[in-house]
Parts: structure tokens; sequence; C-alpha cells
């Protein structure tokens, strides 16, 4: 079933948080209700929800949820902020990379010391997650605009995993750079890495931009140096999950590489990312915790083994671009320049 614009990746409906299970993608396309906090951290952990911005706005669901159950099971305020406070803490840990979560749940959380009764404070949690939700496309479309401004006429566009509207809750980071350059130039070209061992690239990034009749060629993630070199990619665009203070960005494992290969063969290197992705409480992305994975994502392909079962396996789910291997940061305020650190502290005080 093809990807419709109009169906968001993530949305509180009926006091449910609906979602599109991004497991079963793209042989099925199918809706789930998340109906608890401790559903929402399965759903997180178990990566049926994904990518930074999108499971930031799960956690602030995770909270409405939580607020609704302590409702239900307790008369006091005290208990009740106690609750949604716990479910709070339980809900950042099931993922501890993307700092969108933990900014998203603290975000909630805060409402927590405002005043009010148990009612009115479940209606605020649920009001302020909405919120959020639809922010999230209208920051993505932001910078879409802001990003399109560096991508050539005709350009071919590599990116690495998924930063689409499946990784927001519609349109997309790095994706979204993508269509709002399309909009303005149907002759550009994408080149997806599959994105090893999750395979998000070759699932989901070949799914949306196909659907949406944007040229799109699938490559394994060894080949971006054997494009580079034959000059037939021009610039890179890739989302991110967490960036420090001094603009080292965590993504995907595997986007080091590609970055890496774009500053050998001159070929510019792009984050796009709103600036809740950016974490200034960390100077350098030797800060940033590196979610490691199970071991069956790298030993099975749809359920078979594809190695020697007693084989070692190191499952790091992400790695860290340094700084000055990056061109610029995408964010809803522009384009992030280097110095970083400036460019940065700039945003955020503007």
């Amino acid at each position: 079933m093809a990807f419709k614009s109009k169906i968001k990746t993530i949305e509180w409906v009926d006091n449910v948080s609906r979602m599109i299970d991004q497991t079963i993608l793209p042989k099925e396309f199918k809706l789930v209700d998340i109906k608890t906090a401790d559903e929402m951290y399965d759903a997180i952990k178990t990566m049926i929800v994904r990518g930074a911005p999108a499971i930031g706005i799960a956690g602030a669901h995770g909270v409405a949820l939580a607020a609704l159950e302590a409702g239900k099971k307790y008369t006091d305020i005290e208990s009740f902020k106690n609750y949604i406070t716990e479910k709070g803490k339980y809900l950042k840990s099931s993922r501890p990379t993307a700092v969108n979560l933990m900014w998203a749940v603290d975000k909630q959380l805060e409402i927590l010391n405002g005043g009010g009764s148990i009612t009115d404070l479940t209606e605020k949690l649920i009001k302020n997650a909405v919120v959020m939700e639809n922010e999230d496309i209208e920051i993505n479309k932001r910078m879409g605009d802001y990003g399109a401004e560096i991508v050539p006429k005709g350009a071919t566009i590599l990116t690495h995993c998924n930063a689409g509207a499946l990784a927001t809750v519609g349109y997309g980071t790095a994706l979204g750079v993508i269509r709002s350059a399309y909009a303005k130039d149907p002759t550009i070209k994408v080149f997806a890495d599959e994105t090893r061992p999750r395979q998000q690239g070759a699932r989901l990034t070949t799914w949306e931009l196909t659907e949406d009749g944007i040229d799109t060629t699938l490559i394994t993630d060894g080949m971006c140096s054997y494009f580079m070199k034959k000059k037939m990619i021009d610039v890179v665009i890739t989302g991110a999950d967490r960036i420090a203070a001094n603009g080292d960005a965590a993504n995907k494992i595997g986007t080091y590489t590609v970055a890496i290969s774009a500053k050998y063969h001159n070929v510019p290197f792009y984050i796009a990312a709103p600036l809740s992705t950016i974490d200034t409480s960390i100077a350098s992305g030797d800060e940033i915790k590196i979610e490691e994975r199970n071991r069956e994502e790298v030993t099975h392909i749809n359920g078979d083994w594809i190695c020697a079962e007693k084989v070692n396996i190191i499952n790091p789910g992400f790695d860290v671009t340094p700084n000055e291997l990056i061109a610029g940061i995408i964010t809803e305020k522009g384009i992030l320049r280097p110095p970083f650190k400036e460019s940065i502290k700039k945003a955020f005080e503007g």
C-alpha cells in the first residue's frame, strides 16, 4: 500500500497514540494503537516507531497516556504526579541515543510543575502532545525550504538510513529537504544506502521516495565511495539523532563512513535536524551514549542465519560524525555553518 501524505506516522486519536508499524514495511502497511505508557516503551524499543523526531513525539504521547492511567489509579495529586514522572523516566530509557525523546518527555513533565487538578493536568498533557505533534510537520517543512537552497539543479543526492516522513510525524528531515528540492526541480535524483543491519534505507527510504515519484537508486552501504569517485553524487544529506554543542552529530551506524568518503571526494555533507536534536548540554560527540542493539539484527535477515552461529557480534546502532566533516546543519532556523559552537549558540539565542 502506498504511503499517503495525509496519514501521519504518529497521531493522537481518541486518547490513544496511533502509529504506522515500521517493522513490517514495505511488505505491509498497518496502523497500531498504543494505549499505555508501557506499550509505548515497547513500541519505541522494538522500533515500531523510529527516527529521532518521531520517537520524541512518541515520548510525549507516552506521558499523556501515563496521565490517563494515573487518573484511573489515584485521587491525590502527588501520587498522580509521581506515577507520571516514573513512567517518563522509563520511557526515556527505551532508546538512549536520540535526544528528541528526552527533550519531549521533559517538556511534558514540566507541565506537572504547574497548578491544576488531575483532570486539568491530564488535559494539558494531551493538548501539549498534540501541539508538539503538529509543530513537527511545520518545522520539517521549514527545514526543507532552507535545505533545498543547497541542492544544485539536476543533482544526485545520497542519503543514509531513513530521515523521512516515517522518522518524523510527517514530511521528514533529510527527505524533507529532498521533497522541497524536488518540488522546485523534478530532475533531481537520489541514491539511498540500504543501511545495514535493519535496512531502513532499503525498506523505508526507497518506499517513501518512489511513492513520491522521485528517481531513486538503492545501493549497498559499501558503494558510496565508488559512486563518489565516479562523480555520480553531488551532495550528501542525512538526519541526526543527537548533535553536540560543537556540531558533532550522532546518526545511524555507517554515517561516519559516508562523511569520511564525502570529505575525501569533495562532496558536501549536510545534516538535516530540528533544534530539538541539538543537545547543548554536551560539549562534543564523545559524550553521546551509543545504543548497543541485539546480535540477531546482524546474524539474521528475515529470520534466517547469514553467518556462523558462534561468531562474535558487536552491534552499535549509531556512530558520531565529527563536526569538521559537516558542511552545514539544516534546521528550522536556517543552515548553521562552521564554526558550529558559535552558529548553534546563536540559533538558540535568536
